[in-house]
């Protein structure tokens, strides 16, 4: 893998990432739920030559060791992240459950932003309705289902985890999220998603406690993942759409929010929802559109 390691202060300690080099503009990577800085890794080849890109790994995710206490500490982090850099006005890219966290960080002013891309990572339902979803993630069956899927939470020694590692690799060719992406990538992102611990295994992140704790935001607060969140953004924002993703069959309802103001995109690709490992010359030349397009 390439990248610079690097860690950036925050509040309680520091979070890791990789800083992939570059010059220019800076432009901030952010991973969906369950993945790490590494994702990044084949768009940032596409990006150094245009800007400076640097992914981080989010609470509980990565090399990061911190887990979140509250539920928008891990988005309320990316204010830290930008000021650690001394980027003005960067572009924030997020992908899945990392769209919202670059959102909520603009939405918030914590990043005065030039412009957002949010890559199969939005909010659309009203509060009601978005707390009703968010709920579907807490209790025993959701940690079961979890569990399953992809074994967050799971300690395994070395033996095990490499075992795991490369049953994700062989199975990536026809898997329903890493279809299309490139074997040695997939390596990568998951050999990334394992922390050692200090008895020695590897625990698979991030675990099913930091999943809950974030998934159960106070629907009262300012900030919240529905749809009203997009009115407190004042910067351009880009969304990506896949036609095989989370929200392809709701593109009406994105399309409206590209509508509702000038500064506002919509661009599709044909693509299934990790977009960033599967697709990643597509999703780089959206954002190499955005740096050009910064004041």
């Amino acid at each position: 893998m390439w990248g610079r390691q690097v860690e950036f202060p925050v509040g309680d300690g520091v979070l890791a990432g990789l800083d992939f080099g570059g010059r220019g503009a800076g432009v901030l990577l952010v991973h969906g739920s369950g993945h790490n800085a590494a994702v990044w890794t084949d768009v940032a080849s596409h990006l150094v030559d245009h800007c400076h890109p640097v992914a981080v790994d989010l609470r509980g995710h990565g090399h990061s060791l911190l887990a979140s206490s509250t539920p928008e500490r891990y988005w309320r982090d990316l204010g830290d992240v930008v000021a650690a850099l001394g980027w003005e006005r960067p572009v924030l890219v997020g992908h899945s459950t990392g769209g919202y966290a670059v959102t909520a960080a603009a939405a918030a002013g914590l990043v005065d932003a030039a412009a957002l891309c949010v890559v199969d990572g939005l909010v659309l339902d009203d509060r009601d309705t978005a707390a009703l979803s968010q709920a579907q993630w807490q209790g025993p069956d959701a940690a079961e289902r979890l569990r399953e899927m992809f074994r967050y939470g799971w300690r395994a020694d070395e033996q095990q985890m490499h075992a795991y590692v490369e049953e994700c690799v062989d199975a990536s060719g026809t898997d329903w999220l890493n279809a299309g992406a490139r074997p040695e990538l997939v390596r990568e992102v998951m050999r990334r998603s394992f922390l050692r611990r200090a008895d020695g295994l590897g625990e698979r992140r991030p675990t099913i406690e930091e999943i809950a704790t974030v998934s159960a935001p106070d629907p009262h607060a300012a900030i919240y993942p529905s749809v009203d969140v997009y009115a407190h953004v004042e910067c351009p924002i880009t969304y990506v759409l896949p036609d095989r993703g989370f929200y392809a069959q709701r593109r009406a309802e994105v399309q409206a929010l590209a509508d509702a103001s000038p500064d506002r995109e919509l661009v599709e690709v044909a693509a299934n929802h990790n977009v960033p490992m599967t697709r990643p010359a597509e999703t780089a030349a959206v954002i190499v559109e955005l740096v050009r397009r910064r004041p």
